[in-house]
């Protein structure tokens, strides 16, 4: 590079860096939160693990469970779109913040041209003899320049650059909120694939035992023991459980169709085994924090932030319209008619001038680009204040399930163990002739319900469980990495 370039490339640079040091953008500041300043204590003590430092790993003690939600963060269709989303905008982001810096382009020529004489009066040698009827000769070009910088002395381009690097990161932060959904929507399909599962089991003991019941009503019936009237009820019980067993099947059979599109294919078949409703889960609980602590962990909030921090700059672009556009446009080069004469001082040659283009009317159209941007901030600010609001209900929600579902089980399981006792009782009354067998019917049915009730309430508390888990921005995110934000200016 020649001494005159090196002079053109550092004025533009410094040209440039000189010019981004106005920015005429709203000053950012995070809008204060509307919510209460305090989770409710109605839900009971707080808890000492904190969510946001947990990977999923360490929170769901399932194998199987583990296992399908990392295929799913594997191979999840929505989720490989939004990381590509991830990447365009990261692109986008790139593009605008090179027009902060001048693009140099490089040339080079060589031409060799033939000119008649008869076409240049002032050469034209006639009809002297011998003299020549043309000239030919080369000509050999090599050159740097800057075309049509904008000098940003509004801030313009700076502004655009932020609003593209604000909206790359709310990209990021969306494609984590995902992530951390994906998370959720698959520990919830499973917990209700084992729901299912363990109804299935329950209603095909429950119809065994009563195509056993059924039998003996039968044998009594024959040998005039009972009327008709008991084997038909036995009947009736045998029918409900079969149909409700045909009905579990179903769900189970859609519930992994569902599982399938999660994990994006076909569920793998070298699955470790899994543990029971039961068996899911521990004794440790969630700290909630204040719901301040939110604004800072889930990535939904985040997203809604960029979200607002862009709007704000794209404020400060459509401001700069309003003013003159100054661009800047030079070049040098050397030239010569031999290639090695070529980069001799005698051929250079350089040019260098800024220009102004000053907007005078536009019928509005300035104008109502600001209104839109700032009407665009007001929108961002209401989202802003819906996606706090959101997430400390859904984490408000959590931790009243978290209390009240334990009071369920509570219940449950002890209504079970009665329901239990009382069918025995009801069965022995009845083969010792003390009650008739609509005694047995209501329990055994009383039963079946209970036990239905008691897999629905456990499912339902192990998702809430999730639920809380994800809300309050647990699920560490270690294999989903981008590359460094690069900062031209």
């Amino acid at each position: 590079m020649t001494r005159s370039t090196r002079k053109l490339a550092a004025l533009a640079i410094g040209s440039s860096l000189l010019a981004s040091c106005a920015s005429m953008a709203p000053e950012h500041s995070r809008p204060e939160a509307a919510t209460a300043p305090a989770f409710d204590a109605e839900y009971g003590p707080d808890g000492t693990v904190v969510a946001s430092q947990l990977s999923y790993r360490e929170w769901f003690g399932d194998p199987r469970l583990e296992q399908l939600i990392a295929s799913a963060l594997e191979n999840n269709r929505d989720l490989l779109a939004a990381t590509a989303r991830v990447e365009q905008a990261r692109a986008r982001y790139r593009i605008e913040d090179s027009r902060q810096l001048p693009a140099l382009v490089g040339d080079g020529s060589a031409v060799r041209t033939r000119q008649p004489l008869s076409t240049n009066p002032a050469l034209d040698t006639g009809d002297v003899e011998g003299a020549p009827d043309s000239v030919t000769f080369n000509r050999f070009d090599v050159g740097v320049g800057v075309t049509s910088f904008e000098l940003d002395f509004w801030g313009r381009i700076a502004s655009l650059s932020e609003a593209a690097r604000a909206e790359y990161l709310a990209t990021a932060a969306a494609q984590r909120a995902f992530y951390l959904s994906l998370i959720a929507d698959t520990a919830n399909t499973y917990f209700e694939i084992v729901e299912t599962e363990e109804q299935i089991a329950l209603a095909q003991a429950t119809a065994e035992s009563r195509r056993e019941g059924l039998r003996i009503a039968r044998l009594r019936l024959e040998n005039g023991v009972t009327s008709a009237l008991p084997y038909r009820q036995a009947e009736t019980l045998l029918t409900q459980a079969e149909q409700q067993l045909a009905s579990e099947r179903l769900a189970l059979a859609q519930l992994r169709n569902q599982l399938a599109v999660l994990v994006g294919g076909t569920i793998p078949e070298t699955l470790p085994e899994g543990v029971s409703l039961a068996e899911q889960g521990d004794e440790r609980r969630l700290a909630a924090g204040l719901p301040s602590d939110l604004l800072l962990v889930r990535p939904d909030i985040i997203a809604a932030e960029e979200q607002l921090r862009a709007a704000r700059a794209n404020i400060g672009a459509a401001r700069a319209a309003f003013f003159p556009t100054i661009s800047l446009t030079g070049s040098a080069g050397l030239s010569s008619n031999s290639l090695d004469g070529l980069f001799s001082s005698d051929g250079l040659g350089w040019s260098f001038g800024p220009s102004i283009s000053l907007p005078i009317f536009d019928w509005g159209a300035r104008e109502a680009d600001l209104d839109l941007a700032q009407a665009l901030e007001v929108e961002q600010v209401a989202n802003y204040d819906r996606t706090v609001q959101n997430a400390f209900r859904e984490v408000s929600d959590a931790l009243a399930g978290r209390r009240y579902l334990a009071e369920q089980l509570m219940t449950l399981e002890t209504s079970v163990e009665a329901q239990q006792q009382i069918a025995r009782i009801a069965r022995l009354r009845y083969r010792e002739g003390v009650a008739d067998y609509l005694e047995v019917l209501d329990a055994e049915r009383n039963l079946f319900s209970a036990q239905q009730q008691l897999l629905a309430v456990q499912r339902a508390w192990l998702q809430n469980r999730a639920t809380l888990f994800v809300a309050l921005g647990g699920g560490a995110n270690p294999s989903i990495k981008h590359r460094p934000l690069p900062m031209v200016r």
